[in-house]
């Protein structure tokens, strides 16, 4: 198994930042995609962007892209999701996922972490 647990939520004023940690632990070799994924009050969970833990760019939402970045540090097994201009819309809790395969489902999931941006 592998156990993943956010960190770094918290509340933000509109046009502020936040960094959101994803540190992994366990069974980390069985590590090849992650991701950020977000719900909001509501909604549906919707995707916000991930990578290919191995190496390569990280691929985003086409909406989000511009205003949030994805980055890895691999010898922490930590995956970082910064984000920038926020907006009230952005409010949700942000979760992060890994899969073992380059397709499928995502089968670990942190706790998530409850990002509010205030108007």
């Amino acid at each position: 198994q592998v156990q993943l647990v956010e960190s770094g939520g918290g509340l933000v004023q509109a046009g502020g930042s936040l960094r959101l940690s994803c540190a992994a632990s366990g069974r980390t070799f069985l590590l090849y995609r992650m991701a950020w994924f977000r719900q909001a009050p509501g909604k549906e969970r919707e995707f916000v962007g991930g990578l290919v833990w191995s190496g390569g760019s990280p691929y985003y939402d086409h909406s989000l892209k511009g205003r949030f970045t994805i980055s890895r540090d691999n010898a922490k097994n930590t995956m970082y999701l910064q984000m920038n201009s926020l907006k009230p819309e952005d409010t949700a809790v942000y979760y992060c996922a890994a899969a073992p395969t380059s397709g499928g489902e995502y089968d670990f999931w942190g706790q998530g972490a409850q990002v509010t941006v205030s108007s």
